[in-house]
């Protein structure tokens, strides 16, 4: 499966705000992830910035327009610009979200969920395979928060999930948060769900929390990780084989870069735990 390594550990999501502080302090966390939007310009700031985030961290890019689920294909424009980032951090892998921004020449403007069929899978996996033919490099997918179920679906997510995996030989980029909050918009189960999961395609976890307002949960990346993500998460430590990193994501109320380094060193603990116990018993 690609995306398979080193194990890197636990980071946070690197915004602007958080960057001098990064810098300064880069032993905090072990490694970050950079919203390669966010660095699409190509100017003397861009890729000085770049410059320092690489001198001081392993670097994943996570993407957020590629639209691998659009009907219509994906931008070959955007296709470059993401390559450049990518290589420009030397990144040991990328990450997508399995879901669509764009649709009938439109951007939609947020990460809208895919019809669980086969005709969507069909789609999906045509999108990845042509963007891997121009980015020579692993991509893991990434589940995506969304409330409601599309109707008339062949499967369900965590079935969608596993063929997709097969299909493509991806890895998975698994949001806890977007889980648990989909389950509880859903009536239903976390840790059901996520024994659904194809967990052994697991390579990294995304960690957030997000708040209820009128009625239906938000995942809002704007508050700590919340402890049921955290019970969550341990589970998917102890269950996913392959899982080699784990991050802290934090978009709105952006706390002091040291709060997210206590969140990111909460979850280093927990996968050391888990590892030390596995190498225990395979001793």
């Amino acid at each position: 499966m690609e995306a398979e390594g080193a194990f890197l550990g636990a980071g946070i999501s690197l915004r602007r705000r958080h960057l001098a502080d990064a810098i300064v302090h880069p032993e905090a966390v072990d490694f970050v992830e950079i919203v390669a939007d966010h660095y699409f310009a190509g100017d003397a700031r861009t890729r000085n910035e770049l410059g320092a985030i690489r001198e001081r961290f392993t670097v994943v890019p996570h993407g957020l327009d590629l639209s691998l689920g659009s009907a219509e294909g994906i931008s070959d424009r955007y296709v470059r610009r993401l390559k450049s980032v990518i290589e420009a951090v030397d990144a040991p892998y990328w990450s997508e979200h399995v879901a669509f921004t764009h649709a009938g020449g439109r951007h939609i403007g947020h990460l809208a969920p895919l019809p669980m069929t086969f005709e969507a899978l069909d789609v999906l996996a045509a999108n990845i395979e042509r963007v891997r033919k121009k980015i020579d490099r692993p991509l893991i997918l990434e589940n995506i928060a969304c409330s409601f179920d599309i109707p008339y679906g062949d499967m369900d997510e965590p079935a969608f999930l596993a063929n997709l995996v097969e299909r493509t030989n991806c890895g998975l980029l698994l949001d806890v948060a977007n889980l648990y909050y989909n389950a509880l918009n859903r009536g239903l189960d976390p840790h059901a769900v996520l024994a659904a999961f194809p967990l052994d395609a697991v390579v990294q976890c995304h960690l957030a929390g997000g708040h209820r307002a009128k009625g239906e949960w938000i995942d809002s990346h704007a508050f700590p990780v919340p402890e049921a993500v955290w019970q969550l998460f341990e589970e998917v430590v102890r269950r996913a084989p392959r899982l080699r990193a784990a991050l802290v994501e934090r978009d709105e109320n952006l706390p002091p870069y040291a709060e997210l380094a206590a969140e990111a060193a909460r979850a280093r603990a927990i996968m050391t735990s888990a590892r030390t116990i596995a190498m225990k018993r395979a001793s």
